[in-house]
């Protein structure tokens, strides 16, 4: 698997050691991923990587993770598979579908998926490194780490489990709407996409409060 381009330098276990230091045992990184398309769900994850790793160095296989953003497909599909099959790691996984998006807004439907994200979890965490800005409603202590997928083990692995999950699901999606490409672009808002719902009107996975849906929505319902 060709290396990610990424700072050598970066200790992407310093905040879980410095946290074990201050008594945290078990530490799980929060991420979510589809905050921005116009379709789809918004999944968030939670994961615990074993307290081994942080002592004594990540296994050799997973040292290139990082930012799920900053990996290809294939990249991302490698280090999903080598997670999601070590018994050692703990996964948590939650989402919010496009009308419960579309019910109380994104920014809410996100954060309600990490607190499912975080209830998943079989362990309890004792505390939560969480990508970007601090997340209100997490019962547990956390910090905030602004481009902490970049920073962190535990974040970015959140991040890969996070969004291959979805990615997952556009495609199925496509399977079953493929006139949308899905497949594709994910859901976003590329030209491709505009293209066909100018063509189609929105399907059920869309967001309908996400501009330019609303106008959309407004010329084909009233």
């Amino acid at each position: 698997m060709p290396a990610p381009r990424r700072n050598s330098r970066v200790d992407r276990f310093h905040h879980e050691r410095r946290l074990r230091l201050d008594g945290a045992a078990w530490i799980a990184g929060i991420d979510e991923a589809g905050r921005g398309p116009l379709a789809g769900p918004v999944v968030a994850a939670a994961v615990i990587l074993p307290p081994a790793w942080i002592e004594e160095g990540m296994p050799g296989e997973l040292r290139e993770l990082t930012d799920s953003k900053q990996l290809t497909e294939t990249q991302r599909e490698e280090f999903f598979g080598l997670l999601t099959s070590n018994a050692d790691v703990v996964i948590g996984l939650a989402e919010c579908d496009a009308e419960l998006i579309d019910r109380i807004n994104i920014l809410q439907a996100t954060h309600l998926a990490m607190q499912r994200a975080l209830a998943a979890l079989t362990r309890a965490p004792d505390h939560l490194l969480v990508d970007g800005r601090p997340v209100p409603p997490l019962p547990v202590g956390q910090t905030a780490l602004v481009q902490g997928d970049s920073l962190s083990y535990s974040i970015a692995a959140a991040s890969v489990i996070a969004k291959v999950t979805r990615d997952r699901q556009m495609q199925e999606w496509d399977r079953r709407h493929p006139e949308y490409g899905f497949a594709e672009h994910k859901g976003y808002g590329t030209p491709q996409h505009l293209a066909a719902l100018a063509t189609h009107g929105p399907c059920p996975i869309h967001r309908r409060s996400f501009a330019p849906l609303k106008p959309v929505q407004g010329e084909l319902f009233r």
